[in-house]
């Protein structure tokens, strides 16, 4: 029972003529890494991890209707991400307000997609893979869609970092010195809502925290500077997402299982590494201490 069970997570026959047949999920993982990695750092800054989950909501309810419809996932994972991201950006100003919001937003958009997926007659692996994600459903013209999505997020976040890193750490003081708050949160919650809709290809609405939430939740578990915090998001992101995909093909279970383990597996290490770290700076602060005086 143990052997079968086994076998079906990791089964490794034929890997180099399968690996040919994911080349797409592989560069769609690789630049979703990236582009998750960069975002999830505002998303922790932010403290709008939840948010996340409450916009991949309504990315999957968009999508479901999508699908039913005939309109395209892709352009109803867009809508739905989009309409959630703004209705947040726009009436959450307050983390209060916010809370209130996601807590609306949430129910809903499960609750409209379970009711599309319900109606749709089609094939039930379409209706698995909005919540799970699918490694094989990257084709080339949705392999294009990625790419230009995850390239506009990745601009638009460079051309704001700045003001927008400024406003994430001290608002008041921000909106003080005359940075736009309102316009720069609202552009962020677009950008957020482009790369949740995104994310919902490969590992379906359920699990895209695993891409924009625990790898910059990791790196800020060992470091604090703005310059490596990014770069190892982006870093364990691509881990995440590039592994995922890679033992993915040797099983035959969906892909998400394996990229949320690998996330949370590296998030634990970095928080045993950041504890080492804290323990090992107390145990010198008297030393330091003594040395001073």
């Amino acid at each position: 029972m143990t052997h079968d069970i086994w076998g079906e997570l990791f089964r490794f026959d034929n890997y180099a003529e399968l690996l040919v047949l994911v080349r797409n999920s592989i560069i769609a993982g690789a630049v979703l890494g990236l582009t998750g990695g960069l975002i999830g750092v505002f998303v922790m800054a932010r403290d709008m991890a939840f948010a996340v989950h409450a916009i991949s909501e309504l990315s999957f309810a968009g999508a479901a209707a999508g699908l039913l419809f005939g309109v395209g996932v892709v352009e109803g994972s867009l809508v739905g991400s989009l309409a959630a991201a703004l209705l947040i950006g726009l009436l959450g100003s307050r983390a209060r307000d916010r809370n209130s919001i996601i807590a609306v937003l949430m129910p809903f958009g499960l609750g409209l997609g379970i009711l599309c997926l319900a109606l749709y007659s089609g094939r039930a692996a379409n209706k698995f893979g909005l919540l799970t994600g699918q490694i094989v459903a990257v084709d080339n013209p949705r392999l294009t869609a990625l790419l230009i999505i995850c390239s506009i997020v990745i601009v638009g976040l460079l051309l704001v970092w700045r003001p927008l890193m400024f406003i994430s750490i001290d608002p008041q003081v921000a909106e003080a010195r005359g940075v736009p708050r309102l316009a720069v949160s609202i552009l962020f919650m677009v950008l957020l809502g482009l790369a949740v809709a995104v994310s919902v290809q490969i590992v379906g609405s359920l699990l895209v925290l695993s891409i924009l939430v625990t790898p910059a939740a990791a790196a800020l578990r060992v470091s604090a500077s703005p310059v490596v915090v990014p770069l190892l998001s982006t870093l364990f992101a691509v881990v995440s997402t590039v592994g995922g995909i890679m033992l993915a093909l040797g099983g035959s279970v969906p892909i998400s299982p394996y990229v949320t383990t690998l996330s949370f597996l590296i998030y634990l290490i970095c928080r045993l590494l950041g504890w080492f770290q804290n323990r090992r700076q107390r145990s010198r602060r008297p030393e330091l201490l003594g040395a001073t005086t």
